[in-house]
């Protein structure tokens, strides 16, 4: 097999910034977390009675509803790049295993975290991405970040020994790969080894769906995605002394093709950019917030979209997030 080249880069060492806020050990902000423009961003005006389109997948497959919904579809990613997808496939249960194992991981003592953070030559790992210098600001988050697929190209202190967990007298504790590897038949691992599968399947058709919207061959979409690259980061958003100061996560557009999110909590953290506003999105009950990445900018008909994470002083969201990139989309991106 033919060596995977890691696509994910590099990025500079950061502390964690949930180790730096736990239990209130400080009352002020570090100043490399202050944001000196965080007042014009806030300040910039703000939307609240817009909300991003919702996509219902029921009614996309239905015979009777099949046409409208689709133009809906066409619409949200034609006007807005975001949509939130509601009676999805994905079962409730998984969903519900995911939040818990991924609020788990986040829990893990300093010390078992530290088996997972990056190194000096990959962004993969606890962390922060994209820090290329020791004077950049930071945001106000910890970040966990890995490739899932293909699998030959995941890193090989990251996925294959991600906690596994044993239940003793109905308590659950984590051990890792070297200690009581199949003493239980469901792990952390393997929830994240299902999702990653279930939402692979979900973005191709997602993709189908797109194809269809724009009157494309059928399947001519999802040809160019055999060669994918899919992605898996969790974002954690510590409450905040002084959230007036510090920005959760930077505005930024992503770099992936297309990015399914899963919001742990109710918290109204994320906001998107649509007619020179900022517009609050307010996650519905076990929806996926579905936004096209710059990587999928498809006919000058599709685009992608400019958002953000403000941060809270008491509240600690959680967004759990699949990236899925092609090697070969630029063949169909024009």
């Amino acid at each position: 097999m033919e060596k995977f080249k890691n696509p994910s880069g590099t990025s500079l060492l950061v502390p964690s910034v949930q180790e730096l806020a736990k239990d209130g050990k400080i009352s002020t902000v570090p100043p490399r977390y202050i944001q000196p423009n965080h007042q014009d961003l806030i300040l910039s005006e703000v939307d609240t009675n817009l909300q991003i389109p919702v996509i219902d997948m029921y009614k996309l497959h239905s015979e009777e509803f099949g046409s409208s919904e689709l133009l809906k579809f066409h619409l949200a990613c034609k006007d807005w790049g975001f949509f939130q997808l509601i009676n999805h496939p994905i079962s409730l249960s998984l969903l519900e295993k995911v939040k818990l194992e991924t609020q788990d991981f986040f829990n893990l003592p300093m010390s078992e975290k530290k088996k997972f953070w990056q190194t000096p030559h990959h962004m993969e790992g606890f962390g922060q991405a994209f820090v290329m210098s020791e004077e950049q600001k930071l945001d106000w988050a910890d970040i966990f970040f890995m490739t899932t697929l293909p699998k030959h190209s995941r890193m090989p202190h990251l996925f294959p020994q991600l906690p596994l967990p044993i239940c003793v007298d109905s308590y659950t504790v984590f051990v890792f790969e070297s200690c009581l590897l199949n003493l239980c038949s469901l792990s952390c691992r393997d929830t994240f080894e299902l999702y990653s599968t279930e939402l692979k399947k979900l973005s191709m058709v997602i993709v189908d769906y797109m194809g269809k919207a724009l009157k494309m061959d059928e399947k001519e979409m999802s040809m160019f995605f055999e060669d994918d690259v899919q992605s898996m980061r969790m974002n954690y958003y510590p409450p905040c002394p002084q959230p007036e100061k510090v920005i959760g996560l930077t505005p930024h557009s992503d770099g992936s093709a297309l990015t399914i999110l899963l919001q742990l909590n109710d918290v109204e953290g994320l906001q998107v950019r649509k007619d020179g506003m900022w517009v609050p999105v307010k996650p519905l009950p076990n929806a996926f917030i579905v936004n096209i990445g710059d990587m999928l900018e498809v006919k000058n008909i599709y685009s992608f979209i400019k958002h953000f994470v403000v941060s809270y002083d008491s509240r600690n969201p959680i967004a759990f997030t699949i990236y899925l990139e092609t090697l070969s989309l630029s063949h169909c991106v024009t």
